[in-house]
């Protein structure tokens, strides 16, 4: 288990289990079905709510990070429910970095090499904010989900 992995489990443990999530999603997150992302319908709202700003805002919480590490780190962190590609994490970061919640640094700074990110001061209040936000939406679909899964292995 990484250092961070630790570090999300205790922070969600109030709305829901990491491994509670997982469980309720069941063979969906352990095929990979369906190239999952924003056009999940059970994704999608989480998304639309900060869920992506409060995973990223979360993992730089362990420590400077890049753009790449932070992708990978997501979908670890969610089992693969969450993907994201380039195209959504660096124009985030970018707006994250603008509304002063992380700030960025050039690995080498000659050269456009790396950037890393780390969270900031009220980044931390706005990871604390979103978390308060989405933990109650968090926790219902992790029971709905449960419920859905005991209805269907009863059939």
């Amino acid at each position: 288990m990484t250092r961070g992995r630790g570090r999300t489990e205790h922070a969600v443990a109030g709305a829901v289990s990491l491994e509670e999530a997982r469980q309720a999603a069941g063979a969906h997150a352990a095929t990979g079905a369906g190239g999952v992302g924003s056009g999940d319908p059970l994704v999608a709202g989480l998304r639309r709510a900060g869920l992506l700003p409060l995973l990223v805002l979360h993992l730089l919480g362990d420590g400077p990070s890049y753009g790449n590490q932070l992708m990978e780190r997501v979908g670890e962190l969610t089992g693969g429910l969450l993907n994201v590609n380039p195209n959504t994490m660096y124009p985030l970061l970018r707006q994250l970095e603008g509304d002063g919640l992380v700030a960025g640094e050039w690995e080498h700074p000659e050269r456009r090499s790396r950037r890393f990110y780390r969270l900031t001061a009220d980044g931390a209040g706005e990871r604390a904010r979103l978390a308060a936000e989405l933990g109650p939406r968090l926790a219902a679909m992790a029971d709905g989900l449960a419920t859905l899964r005991r209805a269907l292995d009863q059939a």
